[in-house]
């Protein structure tokens, strides 16, 4: 996305775990906000600054007339434990400490951030980002009041440092050694646990503030197998906003299982003949449909630029009256869900597409008052270093009516798409492109060959359009889905049930 004017600032040096100060994550997990201001009073001794501070900081961003400015203060700890040759042999950790700054002035962004929380350095980043406005003049910066979190999502039971790698070793052993039992063909196994835990503190211009506790986990393998000289892999993984409480035997053999099945039938699988023809979307990872076709050209910064496809089809049939599109931030653990916006707005379930229409584009502050509606919580960034823009969280479609066997029925020749791993999209054109890494033909309403390594090619309005079955079967797929726009990537999910596309261009052998 461009935007009329940027600044960036970025002064002081990476904070070094030696010399912070600050409360553990098991402090921070034990004081969860209680009560008024709780939240605030333990987020402001976390970043070790003061509500006077704050005000000059936000003074600084409006003095040159700005319409209005956020703060926004992240500490996030990364740990990383990794399995290669039958060993857990290497580890890592890094710790983001830092805070951004953000001046509006009309549909102009100024963007500063440091990588401290010094005075100083935040009152220079913030008159670097205050050069956006051209309107010198006092602005008045409200009392902070907490914005208490109505749902946590995310409430862990245990925090991620009150365990040491060697403590979370055993779980990828023991996943590579099942992996390893369950087919001898298996030649290798690469896996890795990653977990995540961010403390985000956020006030503005308008006095509101909060401070939310973010985790996350992802667990994954790379099974490699060689049958006759030819070799195959793939991937399974899960991925959710969970504690230590997501290390289980149950998930540790799912991954497991997955990883091999999802390999084996490589060996049985061919590449077939392209062309235009029915595709058969499968439960689950199909949902990168939704994500391509038409999420990212329902994000409102493209619309209200008039960028996207969709821009002048708000409130128009788009699809089947039967169809029903929801972006949602309230999932409980979802890896996609959030209990408030990097702008300060609630967590919500947002209808894309409703009974066959587009109801609501997906909103962040900027384009909520363009519309003159209320933002949809689709604020979003990658880190303090980077400004909010509108994305998606877990994108899905509600489920239909019919079985996946009777759609499978209504299909004479075409492909069933199993198993998916990237896409991308031209959002001026919809034009689409994903990756399928496995699935079968279609042969007389019957699944037969196994067929692996093919793009599906469409045009999202035009795909969305061409979905005439919905099946009852929906299914979310909690894999490691990340989401990349202008330049900075954000955890995503992704789900739908099986679904009909009555016509997309396979690219196959020919």
């Amino acid at each position: 996305m461009t935007y009329n004017r940027r600044e960036f600032i970025k002064t002081g040096g990476m904070v070094m775990l030696g010399s912070l100060t600050v409360p553990s994550i098991i402090e921070a997990h034990a004081a969860e906000p209680a009560g008024k201001d709780a939240g605030i009073t333990f987020a402001m001794n976390h970043f070790q600054v003061s509500e006077s501070d704050l005000k000059k900081v936000l003074a600084a961003a409006l003095e040159k007339g700005g319409d209005y400015a956020d703060l926004f203060f992240e500490h996030t700890f990364h740990n990383q434990v990794g399995l290669q040759d039958g060993a857990v042999n290497r580890a890592a950790s890094n710790i983001d400490y830092g805070m951004g700054i953000r001046v509006l002035s009309g549909d102009q962004t100024g963007y500063a951030y440091v990588e401290n929380v010094n005075l100083k350095d935040m009152l220079n980043a913030a008159r670097t980002a205050a050069r956006i406005a051209e309107n010198p003049g006092k602005r008045n910066i409200a009392d902070m009041t907490e914005k208490h979190i109505a749902n946590n999502y995310y409430k862990i039971q245990t925090p991620w440092d009150s365990i040491s790698a060697k403590e979370k070793a055993p779980y990828l052993q023991t996943l590579n050694d099942q992996i390893f039992q369950l087919d001898k063909r298996v030649m290798k196994v690469s896996a890795s646990l990653g977990d995540t835990t961010s403390h985000i503190f956020f006030c503005n211009s308008e006095g509101v503030t909060y401070y939310d506790y973010r985790p996350m986990v992802t667990l994954g393998a790379v099974c490699i197998m060689q049958e006759d000289g030819k070799i195959e892999n793939s991937y399974a993984a899960r991925a959710f906003r969970m504690g230590v409480e997501f290390l289980t035997d149950d998930i540790v053999a799912t991954i497991a299982k997955e990883a091999v099945e999802k390999t084996a039938i490589l060996f049985q699988a061919i590449k077939p003949k392209g062309g235009e023809m029915p595709i058969v979307m499968g439960a689950g990872g199909s949902g990168i449909l939704l994500h391509e076709a038409i999420g990212h050209a329902f994000e409102a910064d493209f619309n209200r630029k008039n960028i996207s496809i969709f821009s002048d089809k708000w409130n128009k049939k788009v699809c089947n009256e039967h169809i029903n599109v929801v972006d949602d931030g309230t999932i409980p653990f979802n890896r996609g869900s959030i209990n408030i916006d990097d702008e300060g707005v609630e967590g919500q379930k947002t209808y894309i597409v409703r009974e066959g229409v587009l109801t609501s584009y997906l909103h962040d502050r900027i384009s909520a008052k363009h519309y003159g509606i209320p933002s949809t919580g689709s604020g979003r960034r990658e880190s303090f270093r980077l400004m909010p823009i509108p994305r998606m969280r877990a994108t899905y479609m509600e489920p239909g009516n019919v079985s996946e066997a009777d759609i499978i029925a209504e299909v004479k020749n075409g492909i069933y798409a199993a198993n998916f791993t990237n896409g991308q999209v031209q959002i001026g054109a919809g034009d689409f492109t994903f990756f399928v890494k496995n699935g079968f033909l279609i042969e007389n309403g019957k699944l037969t060959q196994p067929i692996k390594d093919i793009n599906i090619i469409g045009n999202g309005p035009k795909a969305l359009a061409d979905i005439t079955m919905v099946g009852n079967n929906y299914e979310m797929d909690n894999g490691t889905w990340t989401c990349g726009k202008d330049g900075q990537s954000c955890p995503v999910t992704c789900g739908m049930p099986s679904a009909l596309v009555s016509k997309l261009t396979v690219g196959g052998e020919n």
